[in-house]
């Protein structure tokens, strides 16, 4: 729930790194700034991918089998969006203040988190139809917020801004996986 909050400018380079990192540029576009920072996550998730196919497993794994290059990559990939997590709750906490509520619009971090946690329950290099699909569920459980995702924006801080998006992850990243799973199968 969006409550509002005494509004301060920001003051110091913290402050703007922090609003960089809460809103990620395209939280300020109107009608859509959620849709808009999944499609980040989306970004973000493709260049990860790429650099891990293409650019970093190249040099940096010569020699290794490819159940070890695969545990490399998942372990790598979710040591960042663990990084991620953090910084983003921080960011967004910082931000409640400066953006004036609760749970500002402007904050698309989250979106950004709850796309990479669902796209992490598929295989990395999973074909565009897997991402599109994953996309979609996490938009749908983002907005639709089942049990208990909605009251989990009433926790504090950053932690509210986060917390409902990341648990959204968590069942469109569920969902996702059974149907790669099916369609794996059949």
């Amino acid at each position: 729930m969006k409550t509002p909050v005494e509004k301060r400018k920001p003051s110091g380079i913290v402050d703007y790194v922090a609003l960089m990192l809460t809103t990620w540029g395209v939280g300020y576009l109107p009608l859509m700034p959620g849709t808009f920072g999944s499609m980040v996550g989306v970004a973000i998730y493709v260049g990860v991918v790429w650099f891990d196919v293409f650019a970093g497993l190249r040099f940096f794994t010569a020699g290794y089998t490819p159940e070890q290059i695969s545990a490399l990559v998942w372990a790598s990939n979710s040591i960042l969006l663990v990084i991620l997590i953090i910084v983003g709750i921080w960011a967004s906490g910082r931000t409640i203040p400066i953006l004036g509520n609760s749970d500002p619009s402007e904050a698309v971090v989250d979106e950004v988190m709850g796309l990479l946690v669902t796209l992490l329950f598929i295989p990395a290099g999973a074909s565009w139809i897997y991402i599109l699909a994953g996309f979609g569920l996490f938009r749908l459980f983002d907005i639709w917020k089942p049990y208990p995702i909605d009251s989990l924006q009433d926790l504090p801080g950053g932690v509210g801004v986060c917390a409902d998006d990341l648990v959204a992850g968590v069942y469109a990243g569920m969902c996702l996986s059974i149907a790669y799973a099916v369609t794996i199968l059949i």
